[in-house]
């Protein structure tokens, strides 16, 4: 397969893009490499789309949403890349991906009772129902899931957090390849580590 991984350069972006490698072509797009993509800005996406076509597999491992107090002015644009974004990426691929191709999108969870998490967790939410009820509406054989990766090890290590809290990238790269290999559709996927 042909696979478009946005986001390639990150930590679980990286680790996709690994272990998908080993079987699939590989294209990576991040904000600062070629091809180059930023799903806070639609006209980037569209770009994306028309440097890059027949693609099998669209992959997205980018976008954060930010804490973001309710009150801040910033709290609807925080909604933008992530959930807005994924949104129009996916409006996008599935007029250009092959038969039978798919898009992964990623949610994640925010521990509850975090000051400024509403956005994240509308975002979550939002990825995770926009996929289950997208399912109907694409063209037959288009598949669109989400993985919810939670606290990734690496990540929190990386933070000067505890790392044993998380799940290491390769477990979440795990998730992410059955997105894209499997036969799932409108799924949420929620990697952990073995055992």
């Amino acid at each position: 397969m042909k696979v478009l991984i946005v986001g390639a350069t990150g930590t679980i972006g990286s680790a996709v893009a690994g272990a998908l490698a080993e079987r699939h072509e590989v294209i990576r797009a991040s904000r600062q490499g070629d091809p180059r993509v930023d799903l806070a800005d639609r006209a980037s996406i569209g770009g994306l789309f028309a440097a890059v076509d027949g693609v099998d597999a669209v992959v997205c491992c980018a976008a954060s949403a930010p804490l973001t107090p309710l009150a801040d002015d910033a709290f609807l644009p925080s909604l933008e890349g992530k959930l807005l974004g994924q949104v129009e990426l996916t409006r996008r691929a599935v007029e250009h991906l092959r038969d039978g191709g798919s898009v992964t999108l990623t949610s994640g969870k925010i521990p509850e009772a975090t000051p400024g998490s509403a956005g994240g967790a509308l975002v979550n939410a939002g990825i995770e129902a926009f996929v289950t009820a997208v399912a109907v509406e694409v063209p037959w054989g288009i598949r669109v899931n989400a993985v919810s990766p939670g606290w990734v090890r690496e990540t929190l290590v990386e933070l000067g957090m505890e790392g044993a809290d998380g799940t290491p990238v390769i477990d979440v790269a795990r998730a992410y390849v059955e997105a894209v290999e499997g036969a799932m559709r409108g799924q949420t996927l929620y990697p952990q580590a073995p055992g």
